[in-house]
């Protein structure tokens, strides 16, 4: 199966919504993979997760 196309304006929202979950479900570091995953495959409606783009989303210093 191909990756789907994720711009950055895409990898922007996916980020925004990362924080914003982890903050208002107070989700602790130790679940933050499974939870950007989760909204990697919502929002591509793939089961295909770019790890790339999984770190990048999951990188902390910002949250």
């Amino acid at each position: 199966m191909t990756q789907p196309n994720i711009t950055a304006s895409d990898c922007d929202v996916l980020r925004g919504a990362f924080v914003k979950a982890v903050i208002e479900k107070n989700i602790p570091e130790d679940r933050w993979r499974d939870e950007a995953a989760l909204l990697i495959r919502h929002y591509t409606d793939s089961d295909d997760v770019d790890p790339n783009l999984l770190e990048w989303i999951i990188r902390t210093g910002t949250i």
